[in-house]
């Protein structure tokens, strides 16, 4: 029998739910955390059933800025703080005010966490990836096309600079608009309106809320790179609550860990945010993790790309005491070699800086410098 099943009966972990980064700007509605925040608690109750598990949900700042464009509200702490602050009102040995529930651990949207975590916090896990793809869902008239099929100046709706700065190389006989909502707004928006041909939405969070049907194209990598940590769920904890660490740690997926230090690396060194166009795209394969990643001007006229590749094939070695600790862009993943996560943020910040020498940063300064004033 394991550690984490040998815990105490009366040792009690309560999830946090956490809107994804798109859906928590918008409305009171929290159905895909909710349904994110149960796939992570229904994995935990099926190993740890001796175990109560609560879900309780707040909103943040975040959610409440309903009229303003993600790419103009700045720090992506907006939509982490407080829940951050819940967290670190319960410390490691249960003490925690009695006007505020106990809080043991935070379900996040990878993507919705900064690169760099407040002090005392870590991701103890990282689960398998959903598909990360970006993809396309058409207004019913245009059931059956793609995006080349559009009449030109079809609106496209995306909140994303990200998104918009590739599609609009790729497809400049469209146009781009900002998008607001969750998913349930956006996709009756389109439906019910004419303001839109199709909006771009994550594959994951289709595929979380159980509408893949709605899926009219996926968006290869050769059309638009995706988000840093897309389409994979994070738990948030206390970095020295070692029960609750130790506990979360077993829904690491090893693969989905690598390619996100390295995505997450690349973003870190690059000092990128929600506010400039960043993508990537990752893969591992026979041992060798491969990272691709880029940046662009908002109108994607101007972009850098390139891709590099490092091995990860390192064994597992017994890593206890002082590595205790170590965290790689906020994951701790003691389940998974050391060296290996060492490779993937060094391939992440290899990438970066040479992205930076062939002048990335003068393009990302430029995108930011014309987001801020439009």
């Amino acid at each position: 029998m394991s550690d984490h099943q040998r815990m105490p009966k009366s040792s009690l972990a309560t999830g946090w739910m956490m809107c994804s980064f798109f859906r928590a700007l918008l409305s009171a509605s929290l159905q895909l955390a909710r349904i994110q925040t149960d796939s992570i608690v229904e994995m935990l109750r099926e190993l740890y059933p001796e175990l109560h598990f609560e879900i309780v949900a707040m909103s943040t700042t975040g959610d409440k800025i309903l009229d303003t464009a993600l790419s103009k509200i700045g720090e992506k702490s907006l939509f982490t703080k407080e829940l951050e602050n819940a967290l670190e009102r319960n410390d490691a040995a249960g003490r925690t005010s009695p006007s505020f529930y106990r809080v043991d651990l935070v379900v996040h949207s990878l993507k919705d966490l900064p690169t760099s975590l407040p002090p005392g916090f870590t991701i103890g896990a990282v689960c398998k990836r959903e598909n990360p793809l970006d993809a396309v869902v058409f207004h019913p008239k245009n059931s059956g096309k793609t995006l080349s099929l559009l009449p030109e100046k079809s609106v496209i709706g995306t909140s994303s600079l990200r998104r918009a700065a590739q599609l609009k190389k790729k497809f400049p006989q469209l146009e781009f608009r900002d998008i607001r909502g969750n998913l349930n707004t956006r996709l009756r928006k389109l439906d019910e309106k004419e303001d839109f041909s199709a909006i771009i939405l994550a594959a994951a969070g289709l595929k979380r809320m159980g509408w893949e049907n709605r899926i009219g194209q996926l968006l290869n990598p050769e059309d638009c790179l995706y988000a840093v940590g897309q389409g994979a769920l994070a738990v948030e904890v206390r970095a020295k609550d070692q029960e609750i660490l130790d506990m979360v740690s077993v829904l690491h997926d090893a693969d989905t860990v690598l390619c996100c230090i390295a995505e997450r690396a690349f973003m870190k060194r690059l000092e990128g945010g929600c506010s400039v166009p960043v993508a990537v795209s990752t893969m591992l394969k026979d041992g060798q993790l491969y990272l691709t990643g880029a940046v662009y001007s908002l109108d994607g006229s101007d972009s850098l790309k390139e891709t590099m590749q490092t091995s990860v094939n390192y064994p597992q070695q017994n890593e206890d005491g002082p590595n205790d600790d170590v965290q790689h862009v906020g994951i701790t993943a003691k389940n998974v070699p050391g060296q290996a996560q060492e490779a993937a943020e060094n391939l992440g910040v290899e990438l970066a800086s040479l992205l930076l020498s062939k002048g990335a940063k003068h393009i990302l300064s430029v995108a930011r410098q014309l987001n801020d004033a439009r």
